[in-house]
């Protein structure tokens, strides 16, 4: 069974008299420790895909599931209780609670899972080299720093998939590398990951690639 699994997909914008179909009929499947690249153009639907994906947008047609589990239309309150279970997401920015630290920010994350762990809080933000920033705020941190603190915050569930989207699109090649690396862990331990991407090295390190354009995926 796949640990999250998207079934002939639509997705609609209006705008006054026009209408937009961004996601034409995606299927998509994910299985635990694999790494999956969703690569294409900008303005192919990879944004709008994740957010489907993930529960935070509803699609127009079609269903996703969650270890087997319905997540497409169901209450929001129910939604968002599986994300903060079992959905790690890294967005292209706002990961991070401004009035928080980098220490404070991964600690609610935990919390909200039920999953606190002063240990492995500790032992999460050395892995992702910030042991020194835990007292940073996000405005006190580098462009690579805040994307390792947001790393930090969507692994530290442990969760059954990581959904990240563009996470290496404004970083050096040191931190890439660095990200990389993480996510390699991950899904040794069993987890999946899902990475929308632009990045040729993640793609070459994926399991395998998923090609979107124009709201299709090409085979």
């Amino acid at each position: 069974m796949p640990v999250l699994a998207a079934h002939d997909i639509y997705k609609f914008y209006h705008t006054e008299e026009d209408e937009t179909l961004a996601l034409k009929g995606v299927n998509i499947s994910i299985e635990s420790g694999e790494m999956v690249a969703l690569m294409g153009p900008s303005g192919s639907g990879k944004s709008t895909l994740l957010s489907c994906l993930v529960g935070l947008d509803e699609p127009d047609g079609g269903y996703v599931e969650l270890q087997g589990n319905r997540l497409t239309r169901r209450p929001e309150t129910v939604r968002a209780a599986v994300r903060a279970k079992h959905i790690g997401i890294l967005k292209q920015s706002g990961n991070l609670f401004n009035h928080l630290t980098v220490e404070e920010n991964v600690q609610l994350q935990m919390k909200l899972a039920k999953k606190a762990n002063r240990e492995y809080l500790n032992q999460l933000i050395e892995m992702v080299g910030l042991s020194h920033r835990k007292k940073a705020y996000p405005s006190q941190l580098s462009g690579g720093e805040a994307a390792r603190a947001g790393l930090a915050v969507a692994i530290s569930k442990d969760p059954s998939i990581l959904l990240a989207d563009e996470p290496t699109g404004e970083v050096d090649a040191q931190t890439e590398m660095a990200i990389l690396e993480l996510f390699d862990q991950h899904r040794k331990k069993g987890g999946a990951v899902l990475i929308a991407t632009h990045s040729k090295m993640l793609g070459r390190r994926a399991d395998r690639i998923v090609h979107l354009n124009d709201g299709r995926v090409i085979m």
